[in-house]
């Protein structure tokens, strides 16, 4: 099978493109030979970190059921899953462990499923753990990434009065409201417009407090991004403000069954078209140009490469 080595970035082929054995699942594992596999903001950061990581990069993916470990109930040979493996995700199979995959419906394509299972997951329990009500306004930073744009779409699709888009720059201005949003700020300007009852911050760094700035009283933020980010818990004393963390890993650890609700609610959505993934799409061999494309924040989506 193929597989993307991830080299030291300053080398000159940091991308390689091996042919390996197929592995081989172990107890409690499944082996999945992939259609599409996600490349992430999370992924772009490691490689630029100028460390290589201690193992091969996890992340989105979504095939058919090649292999069952022992022990392994629920998934047969041939199931269509997506889901999220550990490590060598990169590759044309993949192992994964049943706890962290979910079946696709058969009508629904590879790159559409890849944007839910993880990304549609992301921007659905942001707006559950913000305890997002019918009739609230909604501001979402990162508004065109993967979980941001499907997140646009859910608070308009759940019922939000007003959606507000926050992006890095104008030129991703016509994709956001094309994903319903009803306003689009820019990160720069010195001001987001009203205020809103909730914001899903996807982005984090200085973007956190103002974020908490643009919050209505009683409103909430939830942080969904790994890129850190500090409050001044005096801005949220008079407005009775709150700043709410989202780990998607330890509620799948935890409240496994939850992840299944969820997806079910995504799959629903979007099978009554009110759920648009928006992706871009890469042969494996043009990894560079996959990194590249997020490094630059030129993607409007989600980005994933083809396996097939």
């Amino acid at each position: 099978m193929r597989k993307i080595r991830f080299q030291p970035q300053d080398t000159v082929e940091p991308f390689r493109i091996d042919e390996v054995a197929t592995p081989v699942p172990g107890p409690g594992q499944l082996l999945v030979n992939t259609e599409v596999v996600g490349v992430s903001l999370g992924l772009v950061r490691a490689l630029r970190a100028g460390t290589e990581p201690t193992a091969e990069p996890g992340g989105e993916m979504v095939g058919r059921v090649a292999a069952l470990g022992a022990g392994v109930e629920g998934f047969r040979v041939g199931d269509r899953v997506g889901g999220v493996a550990f490590e060598g995700v990169h590759a044309q199979s993949v192992l994964a462990v049943p706890a962290m995959v979910t079946a696709v419906p058969p009508q629904v394509t590879p790159a559409d499923a890849l944007a839910l299972v993880r990304g549609g997951l992301v921007a659905l329990s942001a707006l559950r753990a913000g305890r997002f009500e019918e009739g609230e306004s909604v501001l979402v930073t990162a508004a065109a990434s993967g979980a941001g744009h499907l997140a646009v779409q859910l608070a308009k699709a759940l019922g939000a009065s007003r959606v507000v888009a926050a992006v890095r720059s104008a030129d991703k201005a016509d994709f956001v409201r094309g994903c319903g949003a009803d306003e689009v700020v820019i990160y720069a300007q010195d001001s987001w417009g009203d205020p809103v009852d909730l914001v899903l911050d996807g982005v984090g760094g200085d973007l956190v407090q103002r974020g908490v700035d643009a919050l209505s009283p009683h409103g909430r933020l939830v942080a969904f991004s790994a890129g850190g980010g500090a409050v001044d818990a005096g801005s949220l004393l008079g407005g009775l403000k709150s700043v709410i963390g989202l780990s998607i890993g330890l509620i799948a650890r935890r409240q496994p069954e939850l992840i299944e609700q969820r997806r079910a609610e995504l799959w629903d959505l979007h099978a009554a078209g009110r759920l648009r993934p928006a992706h871009e799409a890469l042969p494996l061999d043009q990894v560079d140009k996959a990194v590249e494309l997020i490094e630059s924040r030129r993607n409007l989506g989600r980005v994933l490469l083809h396996t097939t």
